[in-house]
């Protein structure tokens, strides 16, 4: 087994489920923001989750929302933790946290070192750190496959776990594993044929090279 995690986000559909779970991923992440390609409905999470029940680790994505709109998708999705993706300060994802006794990953957008180094701000707060490519203002806050300089990673000195997000695909992932030592990778457009589509061939070939 590796010792680095794979999380296949942006999860929408029973067939992209089932290539995560075939793939051995340890993870799938649910959508639940509107603006986002990958959004799944209340409905489609409760779906998905009842079919993934015991099988693989699920992973609600918000983005800024309200304690009412992570409720509706921690009971629907049966979610195993909360991610962060917005601009939610340490206080926000430590209520977060408190409120609904659930692992916290705080997504954090990377593109200079003062940007890793934020991530020391959640100790306590948060579980884990997710460090994502920044993405241009005004569009989405992730999935758009940006890559970020990775040796901006080799300073962080942090106490939180930490996992690698941003451009992640099946020919970059083994090289990303071996030059970050991530915890844990994380992959949505990647492995996609195109936005919100997942190819489950893709799906396979970035847990296997993920692994190698």
């Amino acid at each position: 087994m590796s010792s680095t995690a794979i999380k296949i986000c942006g999860i929408a559909a029973p067939d992209a489920l089932d290539a995560a779970i075939a793939a051995r991923a340890e993870h799938v992440g649910f959508v639940f923001f509107e603006r986002s390609p990958r959004n799944v409905s209340i409905q489609d999470a409760a779906r998905l989750a009842q079919r993934a029940a015991g099988r693989i680790g699920k992973v609600g994505l918000f983005v800024d929302a309200d304690d009412a709109a992570i409720a509706d998708g921690v009971a629907a999705g049966q979610l195993d933790a909360i991610q962060l993706h917005g601009t939610e300060t340490p206080q926000r994802a430590a209520h977060v946290k408190a409120q609904f006794g659930l692992p916290v990953w705080k997504a954090l957008s990377v593109a200079t070192a003062a940007d890793v180094e934020r991530a020391e701000m959640y100790r306590g707060a948060a579980d884990m750190v997710l460090f994502d490519a920044k993405t241009p203002k005004g569009t989405l806050p992730g999935g758009m496959g940006l890559v970020f300089d990775w040796t901006l990673l080799s300073a962080y000195r942090g106490a939180l776990p930490w996992g690698l997000a941003g451009g992640l695909n099946p020919e970059n992932v083994a090289e990303a594993v071996r030059r970050t030592r991530a915890l844990l990778v994380d992959c949505s457009s990647g492995v996609e044929s195109e936005p919100g589509r997942k190819d489950i061939d893709k799906i396979a070939a970035f847990c296997q090279a993920a692994r190698s």
